[in-house]
């Protein structure tokens, strides 16, 4: 299938509902993309292409039947298949997934054939998407350059046109990071929005929060109607949308009063990354939004909440140090981890507690006062910079154990403007606005209140709509094969 590089999700699923191609020859151009493909970025971990062959065979349903897909290696578990986390540890133990998720039940059921997952970095802890395990995962825009992470994985084979939507998550800008530098759609839905059940009621008190990079808001609309939803036993839920999402794609949005701020205290943001912004307010004026300058007062808190959030994060770090051993079923030294969670495990073997419970009342109440600034006459939107630079160069982000602070702040640095929305519980997504003067893709991100995903729909088909971005594409993928 020459032109499969030319749809996106919805318009594959489409052709299978109206006999115009088989399944399998979706999941065989799939399959004819990763192996001409993949050897340059490296974003699979996994693969299991005679078992997707295999599935494409039976009778399929749901609205993306027959769409192939990959999970990323770490979320949407499936008994049976790998799911190692990055972890070098558990991917030399063999270790494959012992229940289904309910993530990974519904994507199935969405009909999407699973060709195996991708890359991620160790624990998903990092804005790099390389690890011991399965190596560094290159950005298709710019072999030298990194795709963000930590669904870095994901970003790449998406822009690499391998498949057109892949499953992620996001715990402080794991969607939205590798979104922005490898030029895809990247929403992070409200908290609870998703199920992390039955394994989890929530991942890292709640900022972790599951969703899919795609090439097309609808397709990132369509799927989120597929994957949300409670389960039994989660530990609590978000509002209903008032109707399906896809529903939102290409529906008024009215005037929409927008706040735009392109600075936070404490870091510096790229020349590029402002002038995306700056850009985007010029397209959003064009179609009739007010735009205002905003400063959230809380938000820009963001540099004080640094170390809390470190030690929350390594809290959870160095209890993985046990859940690693039980399912490798042996005794695990702190030095088998990658470089970036010995540093934090090492700092969550000395938080008390009392200094975890802290961190987690600290920064909750940090969250509310996020969530407010919407809450008190300010504007429906927010914009930003998704990032704060264009993807970074290979190692420039790496954590030095010889100088493991500095390097920690050099990698926080980079991803300034996205935590905060996952403490929030907030709606959030990236949309590849922009393009520097080398090519690079240059996302901004949109941010609405608590609940109101249906919001950013609106808005990011409009712009969409107005100026489209899939038209551009690497340039050594420009021509397929197959």
């Amino acid at each position: 299938m020459k032109d499969y590089d030319e749809y996106d999700a919805t318009g594959l699923a489409e052709l299978v509902a109206t006999g115009q191609v088989t399944p399998r020859e979706l999941v065989e151009a799939a399959i004819s993309r990763i192996e001409e493909r993949n050897p340059k970025i490296n974003a699979l971990s996994w693969t299991q292409f005679d078992a997707a062959l295999a599935a494409a065979e039976r009778p399929v349903s749901g609205p993306f039947a027959g769409v192939p897909f990959l999970a990323k290696d770490a979320g949407a578990a499936m008994r049976g298949e790998p799911h190692q986390f990055g972890c070098r540890v558990l991917r030399e133990a063999g270790y494959v997934a012992e229940n289904d998720s309910y993530l990974g039940i519904r994507f199935r059921e969405a009909g999407f054939i699973s060709l195996g997952r991708t890359t991620t970095p160790e624990f998903a802890t990092s804005a790099v998407t390389e690890s011991s395990a399965t190596g560094i995962t290159r950005n298709p825009w710019d072999l030298d350059r990194i795709t963000g992470g930590s669904s870095g994985g994901a970003g790449a084979v998406v822009a690499a046109r391998i498949i057109p939507a892949a499953h992620g998550n996001d715990g402080a800008g794991s969607i939205r990071i590798p979104a922005a530098a490898t030029g895809c759609v990247g929403l992070k839905s409200t908290r609870a929005r998703v199920s992390n059940g039955p394994d989890a009621g929530e991942i890292w008190q709640g900022f972790a929060h599951q969703g899919s990079l795609t090439r097309s808001v609808r397709d990132t609309a369509a799927i989120l109607d597929a994957i949300s939803g409670p389960f039994p036993g989660d530990p609590y839920v978000c509002p209903p949308p008032a109707r399906p999402f896809v529903q939102e794609v290409g529906a008024p949005t009215g005037r929409l009063r927008i706040g735009v701020m392109t600075s936070l205290p404490g870091f510096d943001t790229h020349a590029d990354c402002v002038t995306a912004v700056e850009d985007t307010v010029r397209m959003l004026e064009a179609l009739g939004h007010e735009v205002v300058e905003a400063e959230p007062d809380a938000y820009g808190r963001w540099i004080d909440m640094l170390p809390v959030f470190t030690d929350l994060i390594a809290s959870y770090v160095a209890a993985d140090l046990k859940f690693i051993e039980m399912l490798a079923g042996r005794t695990v030294d702190i030095t088998e981890f990658d470089s970036a969670n010995q540093h934090y495990a090492g700092i969550g073997q000395h938080v008390t507690t009392a200094d975890f419970i802290e961190a987690i009342d600290v920064l909750q109440r940090w969250g509310r006062d996020v969530a407010s600034w919407w809450h008190e006459g300010n504007p429906e939107i927010l914009l930003t910079p998704t990032i704060a630079g264009p993807a970074a160069r290979i190692g420039e982000l790496d954590i030095d154990l010889n100088d493991p602070e500095a390097s920690l702040h050099r990698h926080y640095s980079f991803f300034p403007y996205t935590p905060a929305f996952n403490v929030s519980g907030q709606p959030a997504i990236s949309l590849p606005m922009h393009r520097n003067a080398e090519g690079l893709p240059i996302g901004v991100q949109f941010v609405s209140a608590y609940g109101r995903d249906d919001v950013l729909i609106r808005l990011a088909s409009q712009l969409e709509a107005a100026y489209p971005w899939d038209a551009h594409r690497p340039a050594w993928i420009a021509e397929p094969s197959a």
